[in-house]
């Protein structure tokens, strides 16, 4: 049998399956008309990748149809598995069963061993980082997620009646008209890469990159590379470097030791994940910043990948004070005084979150709530970056600064790494991603009754079909034909 061939019996179950469990739901949203006559959607979702499927259905699980779904990437290349990410394997454990929403049918389990057999997925260590892409291809198909791909939102507008307004292309395309909006962005959906001041004056992609940049790792073979950072997206960059010929990488690392435990498994569990976001902001902050502090290592494997190189290089205590250009090499000198020369910088230095550097959302930056805005933490937990996280509704949607401002903001629901502050990490890394999509498919659903709230009357005011015909009952003080009464 051929592996199409399984993975079609693996198709007729997952649609199965989906019949048992009465999908897809019938729709109960009311319509909305709007004055242009143009068609106005219940909720789009931005981003197609495993966020925004995962979002989609459980909206459309809720009985939400009138929906669109949107990705600036090309069919295949959502997210950052096969573009940007660069580990060997992904560092969750394989049995997570991540967007499959309590299905077992539609697990990377059930898609892997329909192709493979048990026996190699008991060998099965860590699940291959392309893979991941190739389930989410299938999980897309299978369940028949309309991506529309190519599409690229550039503004969210507040109109006066209460809808939003995308802007597609910078204004090229027509624009879209939707009740709600879920950015289903990913790990730099509400934010950037972070990128230090001691480097922004270098010319960027010729003399340093970001780890989220592309980068041609095939032009670096037979030159010095120095690598800042040593989480997860520092430690693959550096092994891409070596594995492509790079003629040495050196780590430069601002801790004095490298770090070595995953402060947040000690406390994983479902408990987590349904208290976090119950939980007083004082604990929520606390855990974050400790955790943050502490920093996540990078994976095992992912470390032995850059040290089995003889030329690689892991300096520690190398906090950078500055970089210069001289000649063809760049000079980088730590603030302990250390001098390194090298050809090519790669930062190592993940991504920053704040809101007011999201130009999709730039016609209402300033009037998004954020952690700083509501909680003071005590002054040796102080931790700027934490503070620019949105402080979040628990359906993910953006709070007012001030009240009154900005009531749109409500219709807007930040469902990436941007909620982690808020509701934990629920909405952008795969243990609990059914969850978070849950929690938003209840909110969203919640919150359109409630709109709707004199449309249902009216239905429920309507309604007249009969469960009775009347032959079911007789009335025993009725004056029956040929009866005496009594």
């Amino acid at each position: 049998m051929t592996t199409s061939e399984k993975l079609e019996i693996l198709n007729q179950r997952v649609r199965q399956d989906l019949q048992y469990l009465n999908f897809p739901p019938a729709n109960w949203v009311a319509p909305t008309s709007h004055a242009s006559g143009r068609p106005v959607s219940d909720v789009v979702i931005i981003g197609g990748g495993m966020c925004g499927l995962a979002a989609w259905f459980g909206l459309r699980r809720a009985g939400i149809a009138n929906m669109r779904i949107l990705d600036r990437s090309a069919a295949g290349k959502e997210g950052p598995w096969v573009t940007y990410a660069r580990m060997e394997t992904l560092r969750s454990p394989k049995t997570l069963t991540g967007p499959a929403m309590g299905m077992a049918s539609l697990t990377f389990r059930a898609w892997y061993t329909t192709q493979f057999g048990e026996e190699a997925w008991e060998e099965l260590y860590r699940i291959p980082r392309p893979m991941w892409m190739d389930y989410l291809t299938w999980y897309r198909q299978v369940m028949q997620i309309p991506v529309e791909n190519g599409v690229h939102v550039t503004r969210v507008i507040p109109l006066e009646d209460g809808l939003l307004e995308l802007e597609i292309d910078g204004g090229i395309a027509e624009p879209i008209l939707t009740r709600k909006v879920v950015m289903a962005t990913g790990r730099d959906g509400m934010g950037a890469p972070e990128i230090p001041d001691f480097i922004k004056h270098l010319p960027r992609h010729e003399t340093w990159a970001h780890s989220a940049d592309t980068v041609d790792f095939d032009k670096l073979k037979g030159k010095r590379i120095v690598v800042i950072g040593v989480g997860a997206s520092a430690v693959d960059n550096a092994a891409e470097a070596l594995e492509h010929g790079a003629a040495e990488v050196r780590m430069l690392i601002r801790r004095k030791e490298m770090p070595t435990i995953n402060k947040l498994m000690g406390i994983g569990s479902y408990g987590v994940t349904a208290g976090f976001p119950m939980i007083d902001p004082q604990w929520r902050w606390r855990m974050m910043n400790y955790s943050v502090r502490q920093q996540t290592p990078a994976p095992h494997g992912s470390t032995l990948r850059v040290s089995r190189h003889s030329n690689a290089y892991f300096h520690f205590n190398c906090g950078i004070q500055s970089m210069e250009k001289q000649g063809d090499e760049i000079v980088i000198t730590t603030v302990t005084g250390r001098i390194f020369r090298t050809d090519f910088v790669m930062l190592g230095t993940g991504f920053t979150i704040d809101p007011v550097l999201r130009e999709e959302l730039a016609p209402f930056q300033d009037k998004i709530a954020c952690w700083e805005d509501r909680f003071t933490p005590p002054e040796d937990e102080t931790n700027p970056g934490l503070g620019r996280f949105p402080w979040l509704a628990d359906d993910f949607s953006f709070t007012e600064k001030v009240e009154g401002m900005a009531p749109w903001l409500k219709n807007i629901h930040c469902f990436n790494y941007g909620a982690t502050m808020s509701l934990g990490k629920v909405s952008g890394d795969i243990p609990a991603i059914s969850e978070g999509a849950q929690w938003l498919a209840r909110g969203i659903a919640g919150r359109l009754f409630i709109y709707d709230i004199d449309h249902h009357w009216q239905e429920l005011l309507a309604y007249a079909k009969p469960e009775l015909d009347g032959s079911e009952w007789t009335d025993a003080d009725a004056v029956q034909p040929n009866k005496e009464t009594v």
